[in-house]
């Protein structure tokens, strides 16, 4: 099939429209099984199908579910290892879903990154060595298998929301997921497809809180703006505004029959809504502090509420008394779960635990320890075995209720987790994260020879966090830079600090915040830090003195680069951009993107930059979780490649070709540029 492509360009637009939307059907009505195997491991056909306008990834990956792979095991002319090849392409294409609809120009590089592996079927590794012919376009191939593979617990991510996203619910059917972010508006998710189906606006503020009617027919958000909202799931139009609080409302719940809505404010208060009328029943007062989260038991009798006062208490939902409290927590309680037989409830904790209680008695049967970090949500399986718990430490953990014991834990978020949801079949997971992500889960499956400072020169040093480091390129001398605003030159051979920067003949000078990035001049005799305070200053090394400041950038600078012939300066900084600088003026010279590619660039900040040792690239890495390598000269992006969460930093190897970059999850990724002109004699 190698010829896949042309034929097919050759063909009428109907004629390509309908082959690519019938060929696999077709070939499973026909029993040509053999054929269909190939077309689906063919990277050609896979390209065609992702990059016709009626077409797209979705469909190609239910191409995939025509045939029961695994019942198929038996036949002769299908086996059970073609299965499990089909079974993995589709599973990084289910990965790579998000990322595909928004460039599909990332198909070879998301293929090699999910399935590079000595262990894969040969199938696949054909496959992935006719995807790096790829010449049509420059574009990063992973050399290790970096990504998130198929397989595992991480299903899919749905990409859509602008800012953290807060809260998460999926509806009684299991067929729809709601999510309510920073970005003030929800979403409404199809979970088996990943598909944005459409977003509500109305909230002026962060909206904290959503929750599904059990009729699965209206969904009702919570909102830093002190309102709840009412919504119709159908058509997604605003039914009606409770208003009453007067704070914030973190958190809201359904009663059981779906009558009621128990809303939890930062005005220390819960109120009781009637549903139907929007009308405010009655308030809940007992708390001496903001109420973070409430919950109703099964039968729809109590109502539970979680406080920043460190404290649960329960309520009579029929009479607004309060029943008793629950007091164990060292501080505040974020979040609070009952289990499906209504016996036990589970808190979550900034103490970094979770506790699980007696809902009869109020007694703390068990702690559940193992977060490093605040735990912001809690919930249980359908069947009461399982607790998952969110944190701030950037995991979810899974526990078995019965035995206490943590199960497994869930990496993949590149920032704190704020939510989690289990689907009604207990299946699956949903997560939301400060990331601006959700994630579906898959529930069931060197020496080092000193420090500086050194020990014999322990009264120096740093005051606070140190934040990068440079060398010089004599190898003598390292360079510093630290949250204390300054930075600091050290002999390299003896430990000794030799003088810092500003020095205190120039102590008026500096930085005014801290100091996040340092690089040296090729010739050794300028130090350039970029800081907090948005500037860069360029220094001189060997008098310690301030040269000059450059301004330009509207935010903090993360990182800074210079190039190799010594002449230019580049930064990157959290106002999502990076500026070229002259070094011996200290004018800006442009600014990537620039506003002939303004369509081209990172969408978030820019933490980290490196040049090619020939000073024609320059590798940017960002806070979306993108690498952009640029052409200097024209400053246009020639290629992308998109990670699974935010790249913090990135380097370039001495080929020039090579890059190695690294994510907050503790991802490294080691990457090629593929398709330059440059390698048109390559084999």
């Amino acid at each position: 099939m190698e010829e896949f492509a042309d034929k097919l360009a050759a063909q009428s637009p109907a004629f390509q429209r309908a082959y690519l939307g019938s060929l696999a059907p077709s070939l499973v009505k026909s029993g040509n099984l053999e054929k269909y195997y190939k077309t689906l491991t063919d990277f050609d056909f896979i390209t065609a199908k992702i990059n016709h306008p009626e077409f797209g990834v979705q469909p190609l990956i239910e191409d995939y579910d025509l045939i029961d792979h695994r019942k198929m095991s038996n036949n002769s002319e299908y086996n059970f290892k073609k299965g499990t090849s089909l079974e993995l392409i589709q599973g990084a294409l289910r990965l790579s879903a998000h990322i595909l609809v928004a460039d599909k120009r990332q198909l070879a590089s998301q293929l090699h990154g999910r399935l590079l592996n000595q262990k894969m079927p040969e199938e696949i590794q054909a496959l992935l060595v006719q995807a790096k012919q790829v010449k049509t376009f420059p574009w990063l191939c992973p050399l290790t298998p970096s990504l998130t593979p198929p397989g595992g617990r991480l299903l899919r991510t749905l990409n859509g929301h602008s800012d953290s996203v807060n809260a998460v619910a999926v509806t009684p059917n299991g067929q729809q997921v709601i999510s309510a972010s920073d970005d003030k508006t929800l979403k409404v998710w199809n979970l088996a497809t990943g598909e944005e189906q459409f977003t509500l606006n109305g909230h002026i503020n962060s909206v904290n809180a959503v929750a599904v009617t059990p009729n699965g027919q209206q969904v009702i958000s919570a909102s830093l703006d002190s309102t709840l909202k009412v919504w119709n799931l159908a058509t997604g139009e605003e039914q009606f505004t409770l208003n009453g609080h007067s704070d914030s409302v973190n958190a809201v719940a359904v009663t059981p029959n779906g009558q009621q809505v128990i809303s939890a404010s930062d005005d220390k208060t819960l109120k009781v809504w009637n549903l139907a009328t929007g009308e405010e029943q009655f308030t809940l007062n007992g708390h001496s502090y903001s109420v973070n989260a409430v919950a109703v038991t099964p039968n729809g009798q109590q109502v539970i509420s979680a406080s920043g006062d460190s404290t649960l208490k329960v309520w009579n939902l029929a009479t607004g008394e309060q029943l008793f409290t629950l007091n164990g927590h060292s501080y505040s309680v974020n979040a609070v779960t009952v289990t499906p037989n209504g016996q036990q409830m589970i808190s979550a904790s900034l103490d970094n635990t979770l506790r699980v209680w007696n809902l009869a008695t109020g007694e703390q049967l068990i702690t559940l320890n193992g977060h490093s970090d605040w735990v912001n949500a809690v919930a249980v399986t359908p069947n009461g075995q399982q607790v998952i718990s969110a944190s701030r430490d950037k995991t979810l953990k899974v526990w078995n209720l019965a035995t206490r014991e943590e199960q497994f834990t869930i990496n993949g978020h590149s920032a704190l987790v704020n939510a989690v949801a289990v689907t009604p079949n207990g299946q699956q997971v949903i997560s939301a994260s400060l990331d601006s992500t959700l994630k579906v889960w898959n529930l069931a499956t060197g020496e080092e020879q000193f420090t500086l400072p050194s020990e014999r020169y322990a009264n120096n040093g740093h005051s606070y966090s140190v934040n990068a480091v440079a060398v010089t390129p004599n190898g003598q001398q390292v360079i510093s830079a630290s949250d204390d605003n300054t930075l600091k030159v050290w002999n390299l051979v003896t430990g000794e600090e030799q003088f810092t920067l500003p020095s205190e003949r120039y102590a008026n000078n500096g930085h005014s915040n801290w100091v996040n990035a340092v690089a040296v001049t090729p010739n050794g005799q300028q130090v350039i830090s970029a800081s907090r305070d948005k500037t860069l200053i360029v220094w001189n090394l060997a008098t310690g003195e301030e040269q000059f400041t450059i301004n330009g950038h509207s935010a903090l600078v993360n990182a800074v680069a210079v190039t190799p012939n010594g002449q230019q300066v580049i930064s990157a900084s959290l106002d999502s951009t990076l500026k070229v600088w002259n070094l011996v003026t200290g004018e800006e010279q442009f600014t990537l993107p620039s506003e002939r590619y303004a369509n081209n660039g990172h969408s978030n900040w820019v933490n980290a930059v490196a040049v090619t040792l020939n000073g024609q690239q320059v590798i940017s890495a960002s806070y979306n979780s993108t690498l952009e390598v640029w052409n200097l000269a024209t400053r246009e992006v020639i290629a992308t490649f998109i990670g699974d969460s935010s790249i913090c930093c990135c380097a370039v190897a001495p080929d020039g070709m090579t890059i190695v970059a690294g994510d907050a999850s503790g991802r490294v990724y080691f990457l090629r540029l593929q398709g330059m002109r440059e390698e048109s004699g390559e084999k």
